[in-house]
């Protein structure tokens, strides 16, 4: 009977030592299983998707950023070169000469002035009062649900009807001057909306009531990150209620309180409602409580003695002034982290 010879299994060469190339079949077998596959958790489309795919499920994002923010700001900065009218027509290029005006222009610094007096009173304000807000109803007690939702009730209400109503609260004939005459605290009325610093006074003591509850969801959330083993480690120590607070809450919400400093500041100043509906269309006797918002709509905005090209000057420098107070809050926080 005849064996059969088996076939020796390829391997290298005796004399040359080279390993014979596999054949035509196993190579492409070996080239799917070497190729490099999707991530681990991708999907395999992600490979064969167009690098221009993302940008197109962004293009509306992106062109309604650019029609309602960056092209209004560059035709911003273009227009105060101009002497443009408010109701349009022809446009003359004059330079300089909008800013050269506005450097030498009363009007401008006193509400440079005012802009800048609300925002160092409110910012301060706004920065603690909630904060000490939140401490008071973080705590988990019966009916505390109802003290948050008051808080907050000013939040969602019109600023017009609010202003309105404080309006009806501070004039002279108002509910404050009169309990203030019963009570005999007082012979004449507070002439609340006719003196220009009470206008201002009585506009930030609006903004900070409308504000509180807004800024107190901040704090909560934040206050919420604390670690309790902080406080109780400190109570252990000794420490009081207000060393708890000063050494180990307002550290554990800094960031927050940055934040915080930065929304008030650049609100304030671009404060124009609380003005509005406080101190009269004018902005009080002669325009003296006027900010910088209300003084580019007088000076801009004026379908009759208007120039929109002095008003968005004065915009861009309402605007350098609102990107500095940003860089300095920036600024700080690097600081803090540092």
């Amino acid at each position: 009977m005849a064996t059969q010879t088996q076939k020796p299994v390829a391997g290298p060469d005796a004399a040359s030592g080279a390993v014979p190339a596999p054949a035509p079949g196993r190579t492409r077998r070996l080239g799917r299983a070497l190729r490099p596959g999707p991530a681990p958790g991708a999907n395999g489309a992600a490979l064969y998707r167009r690098w221009w795919l993302p940008w197109l499920w962004t293009l509306p994002a992106i062109v309604c950023a650019a029609a309602f923010g960056v092209f209004p700001f560059l035709n911003t900065v273009v227009l105060s070169f101009t002497d443009a009218k408010p109701l349009g027509g022809a446009a003359n290029f004059v330079g300089l000469s909008n800013y050269t005006r506005m450097l030498g222009d009363d009007d401008f610094w006193l509400a440079t002035r005012n802009s800048l007096l609300y925002a160092v009173i409110v910012v301060p304000l706004m920065v603690l009062l909630p904060l000490l807000l939140a401490v008071l109803v973080e705590k988990r007690l019966p009916g505390i649900g109802f003290f948050r939702s008051a808080f907050y009730t000013p939040v969602i209400a019109s600023s017009v009807v609010v202003g309105l109503s404080w309006q009806w609260l501070l004039k002279d004939e108002g509910l404050v001057n009169t309990w203030l005459e019963k009570a005999h605290l007082i012979r004449d009325a507070i002439p609340f909306l006719s003196d220009p610093w009470l206008i201002l006074l009585s506009a930030m003591g609006l903004t900070l009531w409308k504000g509180l509850g807004w800024y107190m969801i901040f704090y909560l959330a934040a206050l919420g990150n604390v670690p309790r083993d902080l406080h109780e480690a400190a109570a252990m120590d000794g420490a009081g209620p207000v060393r708890r607070f000063w050494h180990v809450t307002v550290p554990g919400v800094r960031q927050t309180m940055l934040l915080v400093g930065v929304l008030t500041g650049i609100g304030s100043l671009r404060v124009f409602t609380e003005i509005y509906m406080l101190g009269s269309p004018t902005g009080g006797p002669g325009g003296q409580a006027r900010t910088l918002p209300f003084y580019i709509r007088d000076v801009g905005l004026d379908p009759l003695s208007g120039n929109a090209g002095y008003g968005a000057a004065v915009s861009v420098a309402l605007f350098v002034l609102t990107l500095g107070l940003t860089l300095l809050a920036q600024r700080l926080t690097k600081g803090d982290e540092e």
